[in-house]
This record gives C-alpha cells, structure tokens and sequence, in this order.
C-alpha cells in the first residue's frame, strides 16, 4: 500500500499545507527516475516507458557526474567545448535537463535513478536518516549500520534486475563501491567492473561493450563531486574536474561502439557555502526543543520529535526557526513535505524515517548539529540536498556515440 500525496493531506488533522514550498520533482515524467526505465524502453525492452523519448538503440550508456549541476555546467561552459558541442546540437524532443530526487543528495538521487521510483517508495530519503525500528541515525550512503539489509531497507527490484533477462547490464566504477551497501541497495543486479582512475573505467567501458546484443551501461563519476566538496564548485580544482569529465565522455563517445547511445546526467548540483554561514544550530535551545534526533544534510535536516511533543509545540519549534532564520529557509512538517509531493508517494513504511519537522536551506546556508558531526563536516565548501534550481536541476545530455572511425568533437 502507498500513501498518496492527497491521502496523507486529508488523514493528517488540520496541518495546512506549506505554500511557499516550490513544486516537487517532476516525477513520472523528467526526473532521474526514468532515466534507466526510459534507456530500457529505448532499447525495445517491455514493460517501460520512454519518457524522456531516448532514440531507439541496441546500447545506451549513463554517465551519472556526481555533483553536476545544470545551472554549473551553463556557467563553466568555457571548460567543456566537447559538450558545449553537443548542446549547441540541439536533441529534438529529448529534455536536456530533469529534476534530481528530494532531497537533492546521492543517497536519495541514485536510489531513484537504480530503481525508477522517487524516495517516498525506495526509503532513501536522506544521507542519514533515523530507523524507526533502532530508533537510531543510520548513514545512507556510506558505511552502513551494521543492523540495516539494504536489501530490506530497498526491496523493490532495481531496473537491472528486471531488465537482466533481455540485456547486458553493466556498472563501471570504481572498485570500493562494487560490494557497498549502496550498491546493494539501490543498483544490485548488474556485472560490476571496476576502474581506479577516469582513464581506467573509459577503456573499461569500451571493453565490456564491444560484445553485440543489447546493454545499458551505469557509468559512474565521483570526482568532480570530491572537488566540490573539499574546494567548492567554483575553485580552480572543480574546473579542473569538470575538464576531465569532458574530455571522458569525448573518448567514450570515441570508443563505444557505433549504434550506442550516451547519456549524461547528475545526481544533484551544487552551491558554495562560505565558512560564515556554516551554522551550528545545535547551540540555540529553542531550535533543538522537543527534538530527539537530527539527521540528513546541512542544507536539508530532518528534525525527529520526541513521542510527547504536542502539536503546538512542535508549532512553536517551527516558529523559532522561522524567527531565526528568516526566509532563508523553508520550514515544514513531514506531512507537509508528503502533501506537497516532495516524496512522490509514500509507503507506509518509509514515512516513519523522514523528519517530523524539516528545515531546508533557501539560500548560502549550511546548519549543523555539532553534538553529533565530526567537526571536519564543517569544512565542506561545496554543499547540496535542498529545494533551489541550483541543486535540484541536473544537465541531460544525449547523443550517439561516434565510434572509433566517427569525427564528432
């Protein structure tokens, strides 16, 4: 049983909805989750839908640049000429960007892509997030609680698993994440081949594509996310990464076998926090009252209630983030979250480990718990998981790539 958007709305007594929320991804139609459903339609595969109308293809390969904002790539556009190239081409009918998952986090965003279905449905609703049946945090994304199956916390097959029958399907990425729980979770099913370096897992790819017969192809990239992070997104050393990730997809489109479809895409996008404004809201009683958990990202934290909290109390937690902060941010309940859609539709089980109250970030602003976040947490430039363009709007690119023989680029 899911709960829908409207059936959580009408069970919930007298929470009004949040209207200052923006619109909620556009899923079912341009989000990250119908990347690998509509790659498998175009390749004549039954039982999806095409709908971000890929070309027909015997092969498509996603490339997911983790970190890759459609809002970053306009602005450093001078750094990318093969795909600058390619967008100045124009793609028809195909959309040439969509929406991330909420929130706008890998953990969320992957799980999405790996499975076809938005967070509300897969449970990867943050990087961490409490587990009801704990009654603890647990990270989504990387060492996982050794308490919590991935396959159980995500249940629902993976597009790999349901399209193995009828296609090769293929991760390349690099050799920790071939057994991780994230991996199990959210993109089991497919033959893993790992590559230490972006030259590695090119040729890589070009080797485990070159066998006929049908393929979708996970192709993933981590660095430019890692500069981000560490250096922001506009230092000199993300420029630096989103140069080599340009120069990569020049060469898979070089070595992929001709009749194969690229696609590039991003988990979410990004912005730059300076140090000022990376806040430790955790020294402010009256913005952790009533509050037995905190959890998720510093631009999008859940706040987990204790069970005796009254609705005017929690009304009042509200109040005093909104008297703090102004509207630099947004402020709501999960119900509020789930009537808006933000989710999509939410299963039972899985509503239990979003946030009773939920602070997103409107502008620089990054809020931190220190009680609980190593203090190296607090050095992160480059920062994500909220609502803003800037974060939720990913790049879609596709073309065909050129062969060994072709002269695109």
């Amino acid at each position: 049983m899911r709960v829908t958007a409207q059936e959580h709305t009408q069970s919930t007594s007298g929470t009004a909805p949040a209207s200052d929320l923006p619109a909620p991804p556009l899923f079912g139609s341009r989000s990250i989750a119908e990347v690998f459903t509509s790659a498998a339609a175009s390749m004549g595969i039954p039982g999806f839908a095409n709908q971000l109308h890929l070309p027909a293809a015997q092969r498509v390969c996603v490339v997911l640049a983790d970190g890759l904002g459609r809002s970053l790539l306009k602005q450093k556009a001078s750094h990318t000429p093969f795909l600058r190239s390619i967008l100045s081409g124009g793609q028809g009918s195909v959309p040439n960007w969509i929406d991330s998952a909420f929130p706008s986090t890998t953990a969320a965003s992957l799980a999405s892509l790996g499975t076809g279905l938005p967070a509300g449905q897969h449970g990867m609703v943050g990087y961490d997030v409490l587990d009801p049946s704990q009654d603890k945090v647990v990270n989504l994304l990387g060492n996982w609680d050794a308490h919590v199956d991935p396959a159980r916390w995500q249940p629902h097959a993976t597009v790999f698993e349901r399209i193995a029958a009828e296609a090769d399907v293929v991760t390349v990425s690099l050799p920790q994440f071939g057994s991780s729980p994230m991996t199990q979770a959210a993109l089991r099913g497919s033959r893993f081949v790992g590559g230490t370096s972006l030259h590695a897992r090119t040729a890589a790819a070009a080797e485990a594509m070159s066998g006929g017969g049908r393929s979708l192809m996970y192709f993933y990239v981590n660095e430019l996310d890692k500069a981000g992070h560490r250096y922001g997104c506009q230092s000199d050393r993300w420029e630096h990464q989103l140069e080599e990730l340009d120069s990569t997809v020049k060469r898979l489109s070089a070595t992929l076998p001709p009749g194969t479809t690229i696609v590039l895409t991003g988990d979410h996008g990004m912005l730059d926090v300076p140090e000022s404004q990376r806040i430790d809201y955790s020294a402010d009683a009256s913005l952790v009252a009533g509050v037995r958990h905190t959890a998720g990202e510093p631009r999008m934290v859940h706040l987990y209630l204790e069970p005796d909290v009254t609705d005017p109390q929690r009304e009042s937690l509200i109040s005093a983030w909104r008297t703090r902060f102004g509207e630099r941010i947004w402020a709501f309940t999960r119900e509020q979250a789930i009537g808006a859609g933000l989710f999509g539709d939410v299963q039972p089980e899985v509503a239990p480990r979003i946030g009773d109250v939920m602070i997103a970030a409107r502008d620089t602003l990054a809020l931190y718990d220190t009680r609980r976040v190593r203090p190296a947490s607090l050095e992160v430039v480059g920062q994500h998981g909220s609502l803003t363009k800037a974060e939720r709007e990913v790049p879609f690119l596709c073309f065909p790539a050129a062969g060994k023989k072709g002269k695109r680029g």
